[in-house]
């Protein structure tokens, strides 16, 4: 008889190519999503040891790190941006790929919006990307993580890894949560609980009735921090909600080849006595909304706390680096989470997710509806609420589609609100004034030194999916 297995082990043996004594193994990627940033010196490498990437049908490409968030128009100005995207587009043309989406094509977006939205990433897979959020793919119960450029290479070469198996964790959140209370809030309390280094050495599973209950952009996003916990890879198994977000996507299978491949993703679930390393618990009512006061994850606290003395702290490495982090933000211990004021005009809206058909089941409680962006922007109220007047909030999404489809809303032009293109730069280079706060759906605050002196960026909760908006305050 078959010994019980978790999802992440079976996903591991599956795709192990061969194992040595010592526990490397050789694992096969199936999908290898593709940027400009990470992906040029790999380029370079093929061609001077003549090769050819091995299987150009795992390739899933797009640009988003180097594309400007505003003026389009104008195109890129940076040289450097212009030059790594030129790049790409050099070598998708010359080697070829499954899909690419190329700087201002309608399906551009961010590498990990992408994937989803057009049906490449699929239940079972083995997914990599060169950028470390690559475990936002787990949500469809794929073993996903990010590597590095010489492991670019190497999967462009070959399509295999070495990796060691990891150990299991499960996050099992059962319950119900209170209204308001969304994914980020989750995963945010998860972090805070074990920190960010309470995943290390773990393949995390997130499971329990609270997980099952959200949409798959909740999902996404839950595995998208899985990362900021330690772990090398977050994952949650198939249910009906994930068959259904992937029917009918341009690259999901179809017809007779749908069938097999949903009779084989409903396997794609941890067996029940499955065995695991390590397992946590919460209750998904305890978990109210997160708002993170220093420079790391797990510096966060719930909405009606306040921010902690670092006096307080036995542990002296920990003990110094909240006091760094309270000076770099300009805070003080005991202060009410709901007093700390968020600068106007430096408020962020997500609204990342397009390719969606409306009232999908899976969307419950995810989200206001499109047209409530309108009404709440132009009435003061939700993000920001009672800021300066004249200082906007800026919009980005995850993928261009999602744009034209706010535009055809008629909700480009609400005012006090800045409207910014697909992309993931913003991320990268972001300067802010000493001192100043902003709420951010991003998925971690910001460390000393990448906003600036004293410049922060207090982390909420993922503020829209699914083409549908929530406005949140920290007030």
């Amino acid at each position: 008889m078959q010994q019980a297995q978790t999802l992440y082990e079976k996903l591991w043996s599956s795709h192990v190519v061969r194992e040595d004594a010592d526990g490397t193994a050789l694992i096969y990627i199936d999908r290898h999503l593709v940027h400009e940033v990470t992906s040029p010196q790999a380029f370079e490498g093929l061609k001077l040891a003549g090769r050819k990437p091995w299987r150009v049908s795992s390739i899933v490409a797009t640009a988003d790190h180097n594309t400007p968030t505003d003026h389009w128009d104008e195109g890129i100005k940076d040289p450097i941006s212009r030059l790594q995207v030129e790049t790409l587009d050099a070598n998708i043309r010359e080697v070829g790929s499954l899909a690419y989406f190329p700087f201002k094509d309608e399906r551009q977006g961010i590498v990990h919006v992408i994937g989803p939205e057009n049906g490449a990433t699929l239940p079972g897979m083995t997914v990599v990307c060169g950028d470390s959020h690559t475990s936002t793919h787990g949500a469809f119960a794929c073993l996903a993580h990010g590597i590095g450029t010489s492991e670019v290479e190497h999967v462009l070469a070959t399509q295999c890894l070495v990796q060691k198996k990891s150990k299991t964790l499960l996050i099992k959140v059962d319950g119900e949560l209170a209204p308001g209370v969304t994914a980020k809030d989750v995963v945010l309390a998860i972090i805070g609980r074990i920190g960010t280094a309470g995943g290390t050495g773990y393949a995390m599973e997130f499971g329990g009735s609270a997980i099952r209950g959200l949409s798959m952009e909740g999902r996404m996003t839950i595995c998208n921090m899985a990362i900021e916990a330690g772990a090398r890879a977050g994952l949650i198994a198939v249910d009906d909600n994930t068959i259904d977000y992937l029917k009918g996507r341009p690259y999901a299978p179809a017809g007779e080849d749908w069938d097999r491949a949903v009779a084989y993703w409903r396997t794609l679930v941890s067996d029940a006595g499955a065995v695991y390393d390590k397992v946590v618990e919460m209750d998904a009512a305890a978990i109210r909304p997160q708002v993170t006061w220093g420079t790391s994850p797990e510096m966060v606290s719930d909405i009606s706390g306040v921010v902690p003395d670092p006096a307080a702290e036995k542990d002296p490495v920990k003990r110094e680096g909240m006091s760094r982090a309270l000076a770099y933000m300009g805070l003080e211990a005991g202060t009410p989470i709901k007093r700390i004021p968020v600068e106007p005009g430096v408020h962020r809206l997500l609204y990342q997710f397009a390719y969606r058909r409306p009232a999908r089941r899976g969307c419950r409680g995810q989200g206001a509806p499109e047209g409530r962006l309108g009404q709440a922007g132009a009435g003061g109220a939700g993000l920001g609420a009672g800021q300066a007047p004249g200082r906007g909030r800026r919009a980005g999404q995850g993928v261009r589609r999602c744009r034209l489809r706010v535009a055809r809303a008629g909700l480009l032009d609400v005012p006090g609100h800045e409207r910014r293109p697909a992309g993931v730069g913003r991320a990268l280079r972001v300067h802010l004034e000493p001192q100043l706060r902003r709420a951010s759906g991003r998925r971690r605050p910001d460390p000393p030194g990448e906003s600036g002196a004293g410049g922060g960026r207090g982390d909420c909760r993922p503020l829209c999916r699914c083409g549908r908006v929530e406005l949140r305050s920290v007030r």
